[in-house]
């Protein structure tokens, strides 16, 4: 109990990531007419703004659609480590890909790296950039192989880096393994630039418009919620989760949530980007605010829609920030949700081989300011019918046996699981047993409904079957959503689309 107390005291009481509080983006009109262009754009974080900003400097009518804000969303959420250092990845993908495909892989990302920095220096973007060493370490003697064979693969690859025994945190490690010459920066500010510079060229940004299908053809037309359409040459979905599937992706990706608190400690941070190799999973960096430096501490990953109550995932990673550095002060607290792919490889190009004029970019796993911006780079290419060496690499069509098979399985086995489970979940609350800020699982009418009750006694009570397949939703304490534990689908209280694949919202209940 007091460490609910102690965290009700330090940590905000809502999530906002410090990004968005930081900037003030411009805002943007709904789509209320139909509209011809030549692309259009699905999703307004780094991958389509970036796509967006490519296009229209080529001189491409360009035409991109937000469902929400623009840059409000994963974007908008995340670390924003600049980085092709993904974790413990470049063995495995030897393992399983082949040298070439995990070369490529690396190569894809440091792309994206020299493209970011190289745009910033163009166009003189004042957005914190600043170029780190990123680190994997251990505390487990059973990851100290896996750093080892990770070091070994940086050679066979020729990534510039090293294996250590130290690093700079105030912890003991057994192991780590560092990529040189990586980044961090203030995402928000970045794309903010590029924003502009898509208006300037005449391109077209819609918020509040959300896409919800595509009538396919030569000239496919993009439908909104409101029934106005887009037609175009070119679909590319970057909406996080595909809103239109082509491609069963629901069942070819899973969703993680993480959590991050942005901490003024009492002892200074020593520089770098760190993450740990094994669960609970701890990732470091810092932003200068004001002259001071504010430290981004995340991690507690764990499958959207299960565990343990979310708000307890913050106060993990402020015990945490307390034991290594001492918190004097936690002025943001957010999290975020990522797609990972059957093999890890993000999915960019056609929805499947029949949709040469439909492309798609999701499945960035946790990385999506180096595989958002390469997704972009490479869409791009297709867009403009250039050569892109990295097509065959991300093709959404591809399925590797192995691990692709046993991921298949899993991911789905788990999804049946939760679906049965949440069918027999009997509810014993009623709604008008919440306290003011509560949310919970309740009965009404006899059948089990979602209810949230606010600080002034209103209740919001919505049906707890998702809208996407069926499955039976659960309250997220950290961040006040109904959330699927089937396939990622996200409500507000009011029962309103916060992440899909969902189409449609929540229906509500009435006592």
């Amino acid at each position: 109990m007091g460490q609910t107390n102690r965290a009700e005291k330090v940590l905000p009481q809502f999530p906002e990531p410090y990004w968005r509080d930081s900037v003030n983006l411009p805002a943007f009109p709904k789509l209320n007419k139909d509209i011809k262009v030549d692309v259009a754009i699905v999703g307004g974080g780094i991958s389509g703004i970036t796509a967006a900003y490519l296009l229209a400097k080529e001189g491409i009518k360009v035409a991109l659609i937000e469902a929400d804000r623009i840059l409000n969303g994963t974007t908008g959420h995340t670390t924003a480590k600049v980085t092709a250092q993904h974790g413990l990845i470049y063995d495995e993908f030897i393992e399983h890909l082949g040298e070439e495909k995990a070369r490529m892989y690396y190569e894809a990302a440091n792309d994206a790296l020299q493209f970011i920095r190289n745009t910033i220096r163009e166009h003189h973007i004042e957005c914190d950039w600043t170029e780190e060493d990123a680190y994997v370490y251990t505390n487990s003697n059973q990851y100290i192989s896996k750093i080892i064979n990770e070091f070994k693969a940086y050679e066979k690859l020729g990534i510039n880096g090293a294996f250590l025994e130290n690093i700079a945190l105030p912890i003991q490690i057994k192991a780590a393994v560092v990529m040189k010459n990586q980044a961090q920066f203030h995402p928000l500010k970045y794309l903010k630039k590029l924003v502009e510079q898509i208006t300037e060229n005449s391109g077209e940004i819609y918020e509040h418009t959300t896409a919800i299908d595509i009538e396919r053809g030569t000239k496919p037309k993009i439908v909104t919620r409101d029934g106005y359409k887009i037609t175009c040459a070119h679909v590319i979905a970057c909406s996080h989760f595909p809103f239109y599937d082509a491609g069963f992706y629901f069942s070819r990706m899973y969703a993680e949530r993480s959590y991050i608190i942005a901490a003024k400690t009492e002892k200074n941070y020593p520089g770098g980007m760190y993450i740990s190799a094994e669960d609970p999973v701890r990732s470091l960096r810092y932003t200068n605010v004001n002259g001071e430096k504010l430290i981004l501490i995340a991690g507690e990953n764990h499958k959207t829609g299960q565990g343990v109550p979310m708000i307890q995932h913050y106060e993990a990673l402020q015990a945490f920030g307390e034991e290594v550095f001492g918190i004097k002060e936690i002025p943001y607290r957010w999290s975020t949700q990522d797609f990972t792919t059957l093999d890890k490889v993000p999915y960019i190009g056609q929805m499947n081989v029949d949709t040469p004029n439909m492309l798609i970019a999701t499945g960035y796993r946790k990385w999506g300011m180096t595989n958002g911006t390469a997704a972009a780079l490479l869409l791009t290419d297709l867009v403009l019918k250039k050569e892109n060496r990295y097509r065959e690499l991300y093709t959404p069509s591809r399925f590797y046996a192995d691990p692709s098979v046993k991921k298949f399985i899993s991911i789905n086995t788990d999804v049946a699981k939760h679906l049965i489970a949440g069918k027999l979940e009997f509810a014993l609350r009623k709604p008008e047993d919440l306290a003011p800020n509560e949310g919970a699982v309740v009965s009404v009418n006899g059948k089990r409904a979602g209810a949230y009750k606010d600080e002034q006694g209103k209740l919001y009570i919505v049906d707890t079957t998702c809208t996407h397949m069926g499955c039976e939703l659960e309250w997220n304490s950290g961040d006040r959503t109904w959330d699927c534990p089937c396939h990622g689908s996200r409500f507000s209280i009011q029962g309103d689309i916060v992440e899909g694949p969902a189409k449609k919202p929540l229906n509500k209940l009435e006592l």
